[in-house]
């Protein structure tokens, strides 16, 4: 590298220019986009090790990681010779699809297995292997300068992301509160707004809906405007994974709420209020009519794919799985568009219910220590602007990152709307489910119910009054209500 580059980067780094400055002025002494980010990567990485914190500590240890096949992973491994270089340390690594991952990580667990010293797991499996005492709470890691470089920023993470990442382990206990236990780091996260099909709404004269009477209306139209298609994709296998995205999104904005939580700390059913039925009707009025026909086995792969090969005008669902059908071989990619989406039309802003992929450490890990290294790095700023800007690293969970303009030229450029959606919607993004060990089991039965109204095999109302009474008995059975 010749002097000119050396003292660009220098600059950069010492803050004098910024990432887009850097860039360009390497452009003009013929440095490639891509060549020139790498090099900007690696020095922001190299820059690391001169803020006096001892990256080459656990220099010569190996830590192993169980990944689920996620375009996170894939940016953590493009990125892993800088993480290498910087500590001295080797990775390891076994990557499963998601469809055995979680059993892969319960089975590694459950058995006190020391094989693998950190995981990708959602912020939702954590109230599971927390209070099992599976996973380690970061909080003794995050808060000790002998363990965690200065520059780590632990309060750039997004404050909705990062407080929902945490639980006292008190069944209803509020998420983030003072006695919080860290169970897991935000890694990156996905809000639940609209994906639409731009082409579709500008040949049918569409326009965005604004509330949940608009939603039904414009995906009636929509299907009426295609050609054999459907109007909207929601989730609807029986499954929790059919709650928590649009569905819990569009409920929350009405203030409404899974379970009470008494004074006592007893737990009681919250799904069968006066508001709740209404919002459950036009829920699955908006399926019967606008839906897919096979609704009832939709799970994010389906909703996806229908919407980038046409089929669907619309998902109300997760936001990167928009970002995804925009791109590669879909037959709808640079058509699609996006927006921000609350339920109630009362409600000045998105609510949207999060799933956060995350990364803990397993209290069997013989080196834990090591182990945090790699957390830290792995979701520090360095290696998030490195996976927004050059990989799919959607959606970053650090405020700097989103404020990077080269990352938010990207979206704007090739995702119409992807930028102000997520802005607009940020503040109000947190899980909004109440955090308790029959999670998994209650909101499967909520989805079952909900194929059951969808089906007309029962009533909204009385469907609804059916799970509450059936939620009630095995919080009581539970020893939770």
């Amino acid at each position: 590298m010749y002097g000119k580059e050396k003292d660009l980067l220098h600059s950069f780094v010492n803050g004098k220019i910024s990432r887009r400055g850097l860039l360009k002025r390497l452009a003009v002494l013929g440095i490639s986009a891509p060549t020139a980010g790498v090099l900007a990567n690696a020095v922001a990485t190299n820059a690391l090790a001169q803020n006096g914190f001892d990256w080459k500590k656990h220099s010569g240890t190996t830590v192993k990681l169980l990944l689920n096949k996620h375009p996170y992973a894939d940016a953590m491994i493009a990125n892993l010779e800088n993480f290498k270089a910087l500590t001295g340390m080797d990775v390891q690594y076994d990557v499963f699809p998601e469809d055995v991952y979680f059993d892969k990580v319960t089975a590694a667990l459950s058995s006190g297995s020391s094989e693998y010293d950190a995981f990708m797991t959602g912020a939702y499996m954590t109230w599971t292997y927390g209070p099992a005492g599976w996973v380690e709470d970061l909080n003794a890691w995050i808060g000790d300068t002998s363990k965690t470089n200065p520059d780590y920023n632990w309060e750039d993470m997004l404050e909705g992301v990062r407080s929902s990442c945490a639980w006292n382990g008190q069944p209803g206990g509020a998420l983030g509160s003072e006695d919080a236990k860290q169970w897991c780091i935000p890694w990156g996260y996905e809000q639940n707004n609209l994906s639409y099909n731009s082409e579709v709404f500008s040949k049918a004269g569409l326009s965005v809906p604004r509330n949940i009477d608009e939603l039904l209306e414009t995906a009636a139209a929509a299907q009426q405007a295609m050609d054999g298609g459907y109007g909207i994709g929601v989730r609807g296998s029986r499954s929790w994974a059919t709650i928590h995205p649009g569905f819990l999104s569009g409920y929350a904005s009405y203030g409404e709420k899974d379970l009470n939580v008494s004074a006592d700390g007893k737990l009681s059913a919250a799904m069968n209020t006066d508001v709740s039925k209404e919002y459950h009707g036009k829920w699955v009025k908006m399926i019967q009519d606008s839906g897919a026909p096979d609704w009832a086995t939709h799970t994010w792969y389906q909703v996806g794919t229908d919407l980038g090969a046409g089929k669907s005008a619309m998902i109300y669902d997760a936001d990167i799985l928009g970002y995804f059908m925009n791109g590669g071989d879909n037959a709808q990619a640079g058509k699609l568009a996006y927006a921000p989406f609350s339920a109630n039309p009362e409600s000045p802003v998105p609510t949207p219910n999060i799933w956060i992929w995350s990364l803990a450490m397993s209290s069997f890990s013989n080196q834990k220590d090591a182990a945090w290294y790699f957390m830290q790095w792995a979701s520090g700023y360095e290696h998030a602007l490195f996976g927004a800007t050059k990989m799919d690293f959607v959606n970053p969970v650090r405020k700097s990152v989103w404020a990077d303009e080269m990352f938010r030229d990207r979206l704007n450029n090739s995702y119409p709307g992807y930028v102000e959606m997520h802005d607009v919607s940020a503040p109000g993004a947190k899980i909004h489910f109440t955090a308790q060990p029959l999670f998994f089991d209650l909101t499967t039965e909520w989805a079952a119910s909900l194929q059951k109204m969808v089906a007309k095999e029962v009533p909204v109302d009385e469907g609804l009054d059916q799970l509450a009474q059936s939620v009630d008995r095995q919080l009581k059975e539970a020893g939770l209500g």
